[in-house]
């Protein structure tokens, strides 16, 4: 069993020796741990201290792709070196990464997919209120979304088995936290969440330069996670909403016309006709989008072939007689 550890960087040289010297060496179930530093454009010295550190499996984008590009880079090359589970961590040294083997337990007992960590946001000092209440809220979004019951969706810290990233495809160029988690719901990936404590604040998030920032880019990442996955769900209540209210001018229209004051009242009808017609136009969405949906489900399950076509090529089994080639784990080309 192949444990990689993948690290997004983006002029980390301070913290990440924290990272790199917290990792355990060992853990039980596992018999080779890979530390991957994914470089997303810095432009201090992060490479030149992961090398000195020992790593030497290192992603490099020459400029700044943001944190799902950088998580999806990594998890292409973890698998392309024959990962069997993939923890995700920070170099801003947030996450306690001596937690990674009970991070990593259940998915090598067989009784989760993914595994996300619980920062256990109310204790968290440097966290407003405003924030906390803010993050709870997103929490519960997501759990309705991908019908799951995890109490911090936004967590980086995170295992994942070799299947679950098979079949998780991610889109957004934000974050991949929420979207991953959706996709896993709907995908009936089993989740489970570990409560861990994280370590004190070493810098300001460069995810997103404000909370309102943050709120509007996870909400949008959200809302079009789900509807890939659910469309007739969003459109359906909104073709019910529209004819419900189209049908209250209607109402109106014959009461007073019951009462022989119809004549002077037909914008009525006007209102309704508009709200009807958009109430139909809802209708023809929901059936548009689910069969985009239905044609996204296959471009998926080719999407998961070609991947194993790719990766698991690595994987001959120790018996067989031919050897694969080496990977040369340098970075993307």
């Amino acid at each position: 069993m192949k444990l990689v550890v993948q690290v997004p960087c983006l002029n980390e040289e301070e913290t990440l020796p924290l990272v790199l010297a917290s990792i355990p060496e060992s853990v039980p179930g596992i018999d080779e741990i890979v530390v991957v530093v994914i470089d997303d454009g810095s432009t201090d010295r992060t490479v030149e201290v992961a090398r000195s550190h020992g790593v030497t499996e290192i992603v490099r984008h020459h400029r700044t792709q943001g944190l799902a590009r950088s998580f999806t880079d990594g998890v292409n090359h973890a698998l392309a070196i024959g990962a069997d589970v993939v923890v995700n961590t920070d170099g801003d040294n947030q996450y306690p990464q001596d937690r990674i083997g009970d991070l990593v337990r259940p998915i090598l007992d067989g009784h989760a997919d993914i595994v996300v960590a619980d920062r256990q946001v109310g204790l968290i000092a440097h966290f407003s209120p405003v924030k906390k209440a803010l993050q709870r809220f997103g929490s519960q979004v997501v759990n309705v979304a991908a019908r799951t019951e995890l109490p911090d969706a936004a967590s980086g810290f995170r295992a994942y088995s070799r299947e679950s990233l098979m079949r998780l495809n991610t889109v957004t160029r934000f974050s991949y936290c929420m979207e991953t988690i959706i996709q896993a719901g709907n995908k009936n990936l089993a989740i489970a969440s570990l409560p861990v404590l994280t370590n004190a604040r070493t810098r300001e998030s460069r995810l997103f330069s404000s909370t309102r920032q943050h709120v509007f880019r996870s909400g949008a990442a959200i809302v079009r996670a789900y509807v890939m996955y659910r469309p007739y769900v969003i459109f359906g209540v909104m073709a019910g909403v529209f004819g419900a209210l189209g049908l209250v001018p209607y109402a109106r229209y014959a009461v007073l016309a019951a009462a022989g004051q119809g004549g002077g009242h037909v914008q009525s009808l006007l209102v309704g006709a508009a709200l009807v017609v958009m109430s139909s136009l809802c209708v023809m969405l929901g059936v548009i989008s689910d069969l985009i949906r239905t044609n996204r489900a296959l471009i998926e399950a080719n999407l998961e072939h070609t991947k194993r076509a790719r990766f698991d090529i690595l994987r001959v089994p120790a018996t067989a007689s031919i050897e694969p080639a080496p990977y040369e784990g340098t970075g993307l080309r």
